[in-house]
């Protein structure tokens, strides 16, 4: 679908966050216990206690959209407008520190724990083709990137860095056995194209998993 410079309207994008069962950047030793892998990603949920002080994983949290709306004016004009989300915490579940800044910033991170021995967990991401408005036009879900940091971490290397999303299966992170990691991703999109006007929406489904 195309649209004349005069007819060109505003959009307005939004992709949902889901994450599946299944000084220095902040990575911590947890100590080795019953086999347990878990992932959040924006609000999740957990017991009343941080995990230093013996609270739990518990499963469910919603599923956070992120979303940012494009006036016409800039509309492809290649420059990157950053993304804001719908998560109401940045708090860490390890010891409750404010780590990430909502809502220019989404949290993402967990653990995989074992008894004992090496091994290791991966971080994927299923991204579909493209995020679609209700006519059937697309935007590339490539044109979606982000940046990782965290309060206190400076410029080191985040454990699930910056890039960008592209179509199937991608692989985000590694995480070692009985390590807790996680980062503040902060999102933007492209606007490289003209597109036509509507709202786009898709979904990311994050999952941790280990052999």
């Amino acid at each position: 679908m195309s649209l004349s410079a005069r007819g060109l309207r505003g959009l307005l994008l939004l992709f949902a966050l889901c994450a599946s069962d299944a000084a220095h950047a902040f990575v911590v030793s947890i100590d080795p216990g019953p086999r347990m892998v878990y992932l959040r990603v924006g609000n999740g949920a957990f017991s009343s206690n941080n995990y230093s002080n013996g609270g739990t994983p518990q499963n469910g949290g919603a599923i956070n959209l992120v979303s940012v709306a494009v006036p016409a004016a800039v509309l492809g004009n290649g420059t990157d407008l950053a993304m804001t989300t719908n998560a109401t915490t940045g708090i860490s579940n390890y010891d409750g520190y404010a780590f990430c800044n909502v809502p220019a910033e989404i949290y993402i991170g967990g653990f995989y724990r074992r008894p004992s021995g090496s091994g290791t967990a991966t971080l994927t991401a299923a991204v579909p083709a493209g995020l679609t408005n209700g006519t059937g036009d697309t935007i590339p879900f490539s044109q979606i990137n982000w940046t990782s940091s965290g309060n206190g971490d400076g410029n080191a290397a985040q454990p699930v860095p910056a890039g960008s999303f592209s179509t199937g299966t991608q692989t985000l992170a590694s995480f070692p056995s009985n390590t807790w990691r996680e980062s503040c991703h902060s999102f933007r999109y492209s606007n490289d194209a003209v597109v036509a006007a509507g709202t786009y929406t898709g979904r990311v489904v994050y999952t941790l998993s280990a052999p």
